[in-house]
């Protein structure tokens, strides 16, 4: 995800630079090479040997003679983005007044300058993240065109973004976006029909693979909505659903705007009529099941020419099996493409997947991070035809 890109990383002197020895390992942990810069106040919280530690290069903690900022982030300089995480309230005013008193603000006037994607992680009190002054000071650098990871708004403090958040959106500004401007729906992991008010059907599936696509996809600049059972996520707009009733209405009402649809979620085939009252045991139990609609059905018929992507999970085990199911429901809904794989791999963070297309078939094997990049670059070349 961020292979080969180079981050220069601006701590400033907020209580959550404690947190950016563990955010400059996860940079390192996903391909990136990172620099750090401090300012005073930072190195006041966090040592700049932490820092050179987690980073595994030396830290600029003041400007001098070597003009550092114009070696990171000049217009031939060494970063390919900037990120400024922790950003407190005084930072972001300096930013957006071109004030450049320390080496961080210093880094970010000489990268706004020169064309360098920046990206900004507020942390603060609560009452200065809502003052008039540093709302007014954050339009007017998005206006810039600088990336903002909202922070988490709890117990009365703006607390910065999570490791997850703050990485997808460096990589979302550091590398290209061949989905820039479409709105991709992924639907994913298991849905559940109630039996009665304690017990529900259900199956294995964990939801990785399509939190993963959906990653993907806004990583390579889509608008993303994810529909699922499931936390709110930091790179999609969520429609949080239970059952494959509500799966299937919360999809069809997502792609009314969509330009492509992942069909990742592992839907329940079958529903039942559920008891008011729990069921009580120690007695013979029959129960009648429902076939569910199929959302990839419904879908295609009411929008006949959207793009949309299958998967397919099997437990055959053979290659030859899973192409020829996928090839089924390949040429039955007219998909652009199917992603197969045996079911074994469901809640697994591993997993080996079949693309297949009418005419082709490739595999992938790795984990569930790198086939959500996979399925985004294949849909970025289907929506280029």
């Amino acid at each position: 995800m961020l292979d080969g890109v180079n981050v220069a990383l601006g701590v400033s002197g907020s209580i959550a630079a404690v947190k950016v020895v563990e955010l400059a390992h996860e940079l390192r942990r996903r391909g990136a090479s990172v620099r750090a810069v401090m300012t005073d106040s930072a190195q006041g919280i966090v040592h700049p040997w932490a820092v050179e530690f987690a980073t595994d290069a030396p830290v600029v903690t003041e400007i001098t003679g070597s003009v550092e900022h114009v070696e990171l982030c000049g217009t031939d300089g060494w970063a390919d983005v900037l990120l400024l995480a922790p950003a407190t309230a005084n930072t972001v005013g300096k930013v957006a007044a071109a004030i450049d008193d320390t080496p961080v603000t210093t880094c970010a006037t000489t990268a706004l300058g020169a064309g360098v994607p920046v990206v900004v992680a507020p942390a603060m009190h609560e009452p200065m993240y809502d003052h008039p002054g540093v709302l007014d000071a954050i339009d007017r650098v998005e206006s810039w065109g600088v990336d903002f990871v909202d922070p988490r708004v709890e117990e009365g403090k703006a607390k910065i973004a999570t490791e997850e958040a703050i990485v997808l959106a460096t990589a979302r500004a550091a590398g290209e976006s061949p989905l820039a401007g479409e709105h991709v729906v992924v639907t994913s992991g298991a849905t559940s029909e109630p039996i009665d008010p304690v017990r529900l059907l259900t199956n294995r599936s964990s939801g990785r693979t399509g939190r993963a696509v959906a990653a993907a996809c806004y990583v390579r600049g889509a608008d993303v909505t994810l529909v699922h059972d499931g936390d709110d996520v930091p790179y999609a707009d969520t429609v949080d659903v239970e059952t494959a009733a509500e799966m299937l209405d919360a999809t069809l009402a997502a792609c009314a705007d969509a330009d492509v649809l992942v069909s990742a979620a592992a839907v329940s085939d079958y529903t039942v009529e559920p008891s008011t009252r729990k069921i009580r045991s120690g007695q013979e139990l029959t129960i009648e099941f429902e076939q569910t609609p199929k959302v990839v059905d419904e879908v295609r018929a009411a929008h006949p020419d959207l793009p949309v992507v299958g998967f397919k999970a099997e437990t055959s085990g053979d290659d030859d099996a899973m192409v020829a199911a996928a090839r089924e429901i390949l040429e039955r809904v007219d998909l652009s493409f199917v992603v197969a794989n045996d079911a074994s791999v469901m809640g697994s963070g591993e997993t080996r997947a079949l693309f297949v297309t009418a005419d082709d078939v490739t595999s992938y094997e790795g984990d569930k991070r790198g086939l959500g990049m996979r399925v985004a670059a294949e849909l970025s070349s289907t929506l280029r035809k």
